[in-house]
């Protein structure tokens, strides 16, 4: 097993009080909160310093937690899923249960199911979806690797997580695409 007890145990108790991680997902460092939590959502928009128009990933750990979240879906999406090599955010039309400031005008979330064997007992430990957000200030590079991190988030956050602080394997942002209840594919990134 993986040595990141610690920080597990030390990311549970700071997002249950409403605060801020900075933590490594499946692809690049990321700033993550409580995605139930409309307080801790409005942190990391100010953190990033950025417009809350503009919406953030929110990571799960299984089909079954998209499924209480997302009213109306198209299971396919599931297999499409299945057979990506890629790290895949899917935007969701219909979304219930979620902090109100992460969900887009027409109640739209965008979810990756998570692989990344930190993330998934982190968000499967914590029983609640987790917020993932690139770790930089809106409009700066984001960052590849831990070191690449600028101050002003290091410092802005409640908890870091030490685990991978030193990998340097080249992590790339996820795709992104919408589905539409009916299927419909749109690819955004």
């Amino acid at each position: 097993m993986e040595d990141f007890q610690e920080d597990i145990d030390k990311c549970l108790a700071t997002l249950a009080k409403g605060g801020l991680i900075l933590y490594p997902t499946d692809t690049v460092w990321g700033i993550g909160c409580d995605a139930t939590n409309k307080e801790a959502v409005a942190k990391i928009y100010s953190l990033k310093q950025r417009e809350d128009s503009k919406k953030m990933i929110v990571l799960m750990a299984s089909e079954r937690e998209i499924l209480k979240y997302a009213t109306q879906i198209d299971m396919s999406v599931f297999d499409y899923l299945d057979a990506t090599t890629k790290p895949t955010t899917v935007i969701y039309e219909d979304v219930i249960g979620l902090a109100e400031n992460i969900l887009g005008e027409d109640s739209s979330v965008a979810i990756r199911l998570c692989q990344d064997v930190f993330c998934k007992t982190l968000i499967k430990r914590f029983r609640k979806p987790i917020v993932s957000t690139s770790a930089n200030i809106s409009g700066s590079n984001t960052p590849k690797f831990y070191f690449e991190i600028e101050k002003e988030i290091r410092t802005g956050v409640d908890y870091i997580v030490n685990y991978r602080q030193d990998d340097t394997l080249p992590k790339e942002p996820s795709s992104v695409i919408k589905w539409g209840n009916n299927g419909d594919i749109t690819v955004i990134r």
